[in-house]
């Protein structure tokens, strides 16, 4: 498919970023007022009210006004269901094992939860898929791949957060009869049958014409180990340079890169599909840590950037036709006044709903008594304030909020940036927390939005206005 089929025709536009100001004070930020439809005017109902939600929880922050911070879980289902050396387990679990490790630790569960839709895990080559399902069988997918459960199963765990757990006693869902794999491990999971909060999803796509659709390919060939230092992966096994992405985004001319790109986004939309025919709203978080150079698409220039997340953009709400989608745009945290900076990287407010940041600083409560002890999400948080977008702590290691200890204070780094979402990243949950700050940032009710039946939203919030049909 030519792009030019289907771009609107402001998807051409440049939209100039204003470069954020980072002296901005979160309390004095003047409200917003942003309108999902404003971006789309077919955005689904749903999607209209969590976004407004959103946005609410952003308008209290900057008034300082008790702002309210949800509190998420990222699932990384390909370790939890084939990783044999992940996690606190020791080994390969159940799809949505740290979404109920909240539960289990703190009787709560996450009231955001993020899915990868991304490569399958080990050797796969090619797009596969565990199940055919209504939403995929199209696709001429070989079933049966194994590597290809882990997607199954994180979008039904996504599919029953928002809808409610656990599914009919014969693991189906009354909603479409889809299938749960035959091991039936979504079972565990489960919130008492109520809705439990929004969900998202994040996409590590493998670079656009990889035969072999496995992690290390969405990795450039000069990545090493990623923010943190404990991860190590191969590289991509061909040059994903500028002249390459060139190519890639190189529409007017149909490039066979282009065209890998628009095949690959076609798994993306499936998948997405399924959850815009119950106006589940998402937000899609693609092409993430831009700013840095590990992923194939970051370190790229700014304009060939925003070209992908344009295309990326007009590929599943005009031509696929998705209206549940809530798009974040999730830079690296950066040096301030650094060389990776993410300003000249916005696609621009008519293709953003939400700012936000991959920060793994554990300083989050530190005093600023010298520049290495900053509270840098701070920073972040200030410097994303001109966007006038809700913000969004999309990834991170630590908790918010932590309990006096004999060795240190209690710290709370809500208090100066309410984001309106704080996203755990997946075993870091146990791996970089005590159970006792997962505990003292859960039960913080006054500052915290958790989920599950007859928490968080349930008691707060009248959730069942959004999820009602």
């Amino acid at each position: 498919m030519r792009r030019r089929t289907f771009l609107t025709a402001s998807a051409t536009a440049t939209l100039a970023a204003k470069a954020p100001s980072a002296s901005a004070s979160a309390a004095a930020a003047p409200p917003i007022t942003p309108t999902l439809t404003a971006r789309d005017p077919q955005a689904s109902r749903n999607a209209q009210a969590a976004y407004a939600f959103l946005v609410a929880s952003e308008n209290a922050a900057r008034a300082g006004n008790r702002p309210m911070t949800i509190i998420g879980q990222h699932v990384e289902a390909q370790n939890e269901l084939y990783n044999p050396q992940y996690g606190d387990a020791g080994g390969a679990t159940y799809v949505g094992y740290y979404y109920k490790k909240a539960q289990a630790i703190t009787g709560r569960l996450p009231g955001f939860v993020e899915i990868d839709l991304g490569p399958g895990y080990g050797s796969s080559n090619g797009w596969g898929t565990f199940t055919p399902r209504s939403y995929n069988q199209n696709l001429g997918l070989p079933s049966g791949q194994k590597q290809w459960q882990y997607a199954d199963d994180a979008v039904d765990l996504a599919f029953g957060i928002w809808k409610g757990l656990p599914r009919a006693a014969d693991g189906t869902y009354n909603y479409s009869g889809t299938m749960v794999g035959a091991d039936g491990r979504i079972s565990e999971v489960a919130n008492g049958g109520a809705a439990a909060g929004m969900v998202g999803v994040s996409f590590h796509q493998p670079y656009p014409g990889s035969s072999l659709k496995d992690f290390s390919q969405v990795l450039t060939q000069v990545a090493g180990r990623r923010p943190g230092g404990v991860e190590y992966y191969p590289p991509a096994t061909i040059s994903t340079d500028q002249a390459w992405f060139d190519l890639v985004v190189d529409w007017a001319a149909d490039t066979p890169q282009y065209r890998a790109l628009l095949a690959d986004l076609e798994i993306l939309a499936a998948d997405l599909s399924y959850f815009a025919a119950y106006d589940i709203p998402v937000l899609l978080r693609p092409y993430h840590e831009m700013n840095g150079p590990w992923f194939w698409w970051g370190g790229k220039t700014p304009a060939t950037y925003k070209e992908l997340w344009s295309i990326t953009y007009d590929y599943l709400v005009t031509a696929k036709g998705l209206h549940n989608l809530i798009f974040v745009w999730s830079p690296s945290a950066w040096t301030p006044n650094g060389t990776n900076v993410p300003w000249d990287y916005y696609p621009g407010a008519d293709r953003v709903d939400i700012v936000a940041v991959d920060d793994y600083n554990a300083k989050y409560g530190a005093a600023v008594s010298t520049p290495e002890n900053q509270d840098f999400t701070n920073i972040y948080y200030k410097g994303l304030a001109d966007y006038a977008k809700p913000r969004m702590l999309a990834e991170t290691g630590n908790v918010p909020i932590t309990a006096p200890t004999d060795a240190a204070p209690a710290t709370n780094a809500l208090t100066a940036s309410p984001w309106v979402i704080w996203s755990i990243w997946g075993d870091r949950l146990t791996a970089s927390n005590s159970n006792t700050d997962v505990k003292a940032t859960y039960y913080a009710t006054s500052q915290v939005w958790t989920g599950g039946s007859g928490t968080g939203y349930g008691q707060n919030f009248n959730w069942g206005s959004i999820h009602a049909h």
